[in-house]
Protein backbone atom coordinates (compact mmCIF):
# COMPACT_ATOMS: atom_id res chain seq x y z
CA UNK A 1 0.00 0.00 0.00
CA UNK A 2 0.89 3.43 -0.62
CA UNK A 3 1.46 6.04 2.24
CA UNK A 4 -0.59 8.83 0.78
CA UNK A 5 -3.79 6.08 0.58
CA UNK A 6 -3.01 4.13 4.19
CA UNK A 7 -3.20 8.12 5.38
CA UNK A 8 -6.58 8.19 3.59
CA UNK A 9 -7.48 5.00 4.58
CA UNK A 10 -6.88 5.88 8.18
CA UNK A 11 -9.07 9.21 7.73
CA UNK A 12 -11.71 7.89 5.99
CA UNK A 13 -12.15 4.98 8.70
CA UNK A 14 -11.77 7.43 11.63
CA UNK A 15 -14.60 10.07 10.22
CA UNK A 16 -16.78 6.88 9.50
CA UNK A 17 -16.50 5.98 13.16
CA UNK A 18 -16.64 9.20 14.43
CA UNK A 19 -20.06 9.52 12.67
CA UNK A 20 -21.41 6.26 14.19
CA UNK A 21 -20.25 6.96 17.83
CA UNK A 22 -22.04 10.39 17.79
CA UNK A 23 -25.26 8.49 18.97
CA UNK A 24 -23.70 7.81 21.93
CA UNK A 25 -23.80 11.08 23.60
CA UNK A 26 -26.02 12.22 26.21
CA UNK A 27 -29.04 14.77 25.76
CA UNK A 28 -27.80 18.48 25.30
CA UNK A 29 -28.89 20.53 27.53
CA UNK A 30 -27.92 23.79 25.77
CA UNK A 31 -25.49 24.90 23.81
CA UNK A 32 -24.07 28.71 22.77
CA UNK A 33 -26.18 30.60 19.92
CA UNK A 34 -25.62 29.08 16.33
CA UNK A 35 -23.69 32.45 14.81
CA UNK A 36 -21.02 31.57 17.45
CA UNK A 37 -20.08 28.04 15.55
CA UNK A 38 -19.24 29.57 12.17
CA UNK A 39 -16.08 31.39 13.79
CA UNK A 40 -14.56 28.21 13.82
CA UNK A 41 -16.40 25.72 11.32
CA UNK A 42 -15.81 27.95 8.57
CA UNK A 43 -12.03 28.03 9.00
CA UNK A 44 -12.13 24.21 10.03
CA UNK A 45 -14.38 23.70 6.57
CA UNK A 46 -11.94 25.27 4.24
CA UNK A 47 -8.84 23.99 5.93
CA UNK A 48 -10.13 20.27 5.17
CA UNK A 49 -11.04 21.13 1.73
CA UNK A 50 -7.31 22.59 1.39
CA UNK A 51 -5.65 19.70 3.32
CA UNK A 52 -7.35 16.90 0.47
CA UNK A 53 -6.71 18.55 -2.47
CA UNK A 54 -4.64 15.94 -4.30
CA UNK A 55 -0.85 16.45 -5.17
CA UNK A 56 0.17 17.08 -8.33
CA UNK A 57 3.04 14.57 -8.52
CA UNK A 58 4.32 15.08 -12.45
CA UNK A 59 6.11 18.07 -11.79
CA UNK A 60 5.60 18.93 -8.30
CA UNK A 61 4.26 22.40 -8.89
CA UNK A 62 1.89 22.38 -5.94
CA UNK A 63 4.40 20.39 -3.80
CA UNK A 64 6.77 22.59 -1.27
CA UNK A 65 8.94 19.16 -0.46
CA UNK A 66 9.10 15.69 -1.39
CA UNK A 67 9.53 13.25 1.99
CA UNK A 68 11.77 10.42 1.70
CA UNK A 69 9.67 6.65 1.77
CA UNK A 70 10.52 6.12 5.63
CA UNK A 71 9.90 9.74 6.28
CA UNK A 72 6.48 9.27 4.51
CA UNK A 73 5.70 6.03 6.91
CA UNK A 74 6.35 8.21 9.98
CA UNK A 75 4.08 10.59 8.98
CA UNK A 76 1.26 7.83 9.02
CA UNK A 77 2.47 6.11 11.86
CA UNK A 78 1.83 9.70 13.35
CA UNK A 79 -1.46 9.97 11.71
CA UNK A 80 -2.56 6.26 13.08
CA UNK A 81 -1.26 7.91 16.52
CA UNK A 82 -3.52 11.13 16.93
CA UNK A 83 -6.53 9.19 15.69
CA UNK A 84 -5.60 6.71 18.65
CA UNK A 85 -5.44 10.05 21.33
CA UNK A 86 -7.96 10.98 19.96
CA UNK A 87 -10.35 8.09 20.13
CA UNK A 88 -8.98 7.54 23.50
CA UNK A 89 -10.21 10.77 24.62
CA UNK A 90 -13.36 10.43 22.88
CA UNK A 91 -14.15 6.87 24.50
CA UNK A 92 -12.78 8.52 27.73
CA UNK A 93 -14.88 11.07 27.68
CA UNK A 94 -17.91 9.00 26.87
CA UNK A 95 -21.41 10.47 26.79
CA UNK A 96 -20.53 14.02 27.33
CA UNK A 97 -18.96 14.04 23.96
CA UNK A 98 -20.55 16.31 21.13
CA UNK A 99 -19.12 18.04 17.99
CA UNK A 100 -20.44 21.34 19.00
CA UNK A 101 -20.01 22.77 22.03
CA UNK A 102 -23.01 21.98 24.92
CA UNK A 103 -23.99 21.59 27.87
CA UNK A 104 -24.64 17.24 28.50
CA UNK A 105 -27.05 16.21 31.14
CA UNK A 106 -24.73 15.59 34.06
CA UNK A 107 -22.32 17.05 32.59
CA UNK A 108 -19.09 17.50 34.74
CA UNK A 109 -15.15 18.57 34.50
CA UNK A 110 -13.66 15.60 33.36
CA UNK A 111 -9.65 15.57 34.68
CA UNK A 112 -8.33 12.24 34.34
CA UNK A 113 -7.52 9.81 31.91
CA UNK A 114 -6.31 11.86 28.29
CA UNK A 115 -7.68 14.85 30.20
CA UNK A 116 -5.33 14.97 33.29
CA UNK A 117 -2.71 15.66 30.47
CA UNK A 118 -3.84 18.29 27.93
CA UNK A 119 -7.56 19.86 28.19
CA UNK A 120 -8.56 18.98 25.30
CA UNK A 121 -6.72 15.50 23.93
CA UNK A 122 -9.47 14.87 21.54
CA UNK A 123 -8.10 18.59 19.45
CA UNK A 124 -4.49 17.52 20.11
CA UNK A 125 -4.79 14.10 18.53
CA UNK A 126 -6.59 15.57 15.60
CA UNK A 127 -3.49 18.40 14.95
CA UNK A 128 -1.00 15.48 15.43
CA UNK A 129 -3.10 13.30 12.77
CA UNK A 130 -3.59 16.98 11.06
CA UNK A 131 0.17 17.99 10.88
CA UNK A 132 1.63 14.85 10.15
CA UNK A 133 -1.16 14.68 7.02
CA UNK A 134 0.18 17.86 5.72
CA UNK A 135 3.51 17.08 6.10
CA UNK A 136 3.62 13.53 4.16
CA UNK A 137 1.99 15.65 1.39
CA UNK A 138 4.28 18.68 1.44
CA UNK A 139 1.96 20.82 -0.66
CA UNK A 140 0.82 24.12 -0.16
CA UNK A 141 -2.62 23.37 -0.01
CA UNK A 142 -2.03 21.14 2.63
CA UNK A 143 0.05 23.52 4.22
CA UNK A 144 -2.41 25.96 3.95
CA UNK A 145 -5.47 23.63 5.29
CA UNK A 146 -3.38 22.82 8.30
CA UNK A 147 -3.14 26.69 9.50
CA UNK A 148 -7.19 27.06 8.70
CA UNK A 149 -7.77 23.56 10.70
CA UNK A 150 -5.07 24.75 13.71
CA UNK A 151 -7.14 28.46 13.42
CA UNK A 152 -10.25 26.84 13.42
CA UNK A 153 -9.32 23.77 16.36
CA UNK A 154 -8.09 27.18 18.69
CA UNK A 155 -10.86 29.34 18.40
CA UNK A 156 -13.03 26.36 19.11
CA UNK A 157 -11.08 24.98 22.03
CA UNK A 158 -11.51 28.65 23.77
CA UNK A 159 -15.05 29.22 22.54
CA UNK A 160 -15.62 25.79 24.88
CA UNK A 161 -13.58 26.70 27.47
CA UNK A 162 -15.20 30.18 27.80
CA UNK A 163 -18.78 28.27 27.72
CA UNK A 164 -17.79 25.21 30.17
CA UNK A 165 -16.66 27.90 32.64
CA UNK A 166 -19.77 29.60 32.61
CA UNK A 167 -22.03 26.26 32.87
CA UNK A 168 -19.73 24.36 35.14
CA UNK A 169 -18.70 27.00 37.18
CA UNK A 170 -15.76 29.85 36.64
CA UNK A 171 -14.29 28.77 39.88
CA UNK A 172 -13.88 24.80 39.13
CA UNK A 173 -13.02 25.20 35.50
CA UNK A 174 -10.37 28.42 36.07
CA UNK A 175 -8.73 25.63 38.55
CA UNK A 176 -8.59 22.67 35.91
CA UNK A 177 -7.01 25.46 33.65
CA UNK A 178 -3.93 26.54 36.11
CA UNK A 179 -3.63 22.12 36.49
CA UNK A 180 -3.70 21.23 32.91
CA UNK A 181 -1.90 22.72 29.91
CA UNK A 182 -4.67 23.60 26.95
CA UNK A 183 -3.59 21.66 23.23
CA UNK A 184 0.32 20.42 24.22
CA UNK A 185 1.07 18.33 26.93
CA UNK A 186 3.69 19.43 29.12
CA UNK A 187 3.43 22.45 27.35
CA UNK A 188 2.26 25.88 29.35
CA UNK A 189 -0.99 26.33 31.47
CA UNK A 190 -3.26 29.00 28.48
CA UNK A 191 -4.64 31.60 30.13
CA UNK A 192 -7.64 31.12 32.54
CA UNK A 193 -11.07 31.61 30.07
Amino acid sequence: MRPDLAILALWTGWLLSWILAASWSNRTEAHPPIGEMLRYRAPMLIGTLLMFVPAIDDEGALRIWRLAWCATWACVACVAVGIAIAWWARLYLGPLWSSRITRKADHRVVDTGPYRLVRHPIYFGLLLSLFATAVAKGTLFSCAGFALLLLGIWTKARQEERWLSRELGANLYAEYCRRVPMLLPFGPKARIP
